[in-house]
């Protein structure tokens, strides 16, 4: 998530005090080829964001939640449905960088991510994407560890 420019800018919008959903489309063997490989999120998107606008929780605190919503890697017809869940993890997967030239000249790196199809815990939202549902995570842009605080104020002190 940390990576994600979509994360980054549903994040600036909500610590701008502004409702903010992040959509993105996983993709997979069932939807890269299709013509329309965004047809899951085409043709279930607005109801999500109606929904999330409608019936979603929209703190007033200073980091304020918002959303992230994936849509399976599937055609449309085939989505199962929607599913709260929080973020997973994918462990034995990270990013790589490649040095490469463009053809005018300019050296870039290329960042690589770890394999998408990676197995996360049970009810996690690639876990339950792969399962065919869209995925609906609320975050906050605050970071801070807070089950450590009290403990490593006293291993501190």
């Amino acid at each position: 998530m940390l990576y994600s420019g979509t994360i980054g800018g549903a994040m600036e919008a909500a610590l701008q005090g502004i409702p903010a959903i992040a959509l993105s489309q996983f993709f997979g063997p069932e939807n890269a080829r299709l013509a329309d490989p965004f047809e899951s999120a085409r043709l279930h998107g607005a109801g999500v964001v109606r929904a999330l606008l409608d019936r979603g929780i929209w703190t007033q605190d200073d980091y304020r939640v918002f959303y992230n919503v994936n849509f399976p890697p599937l055609p449309g017809a085939t989505t199962r449905g929607i599913k709260v869940a929080p973020q997973g993890f994918r462990r034995d997967t990270a990013f790589s960088v490649e040095p490469h030239q463009s053809p005018s000249g300019r050296k870039f790196l290329w960042i690589k991510g770890g394999h998408q199809h990676t197995p996360t815990l049970p009810g996690t939202d690639a876990a339950v994407n792969l399962e065919g549902y869209i995925s609906v995570t609320p975050m906050r842009a605050d970071l801070t560890a807070h089950d450590l605080i009290a403990d490593l104020a006293v291993r501190l002190a």
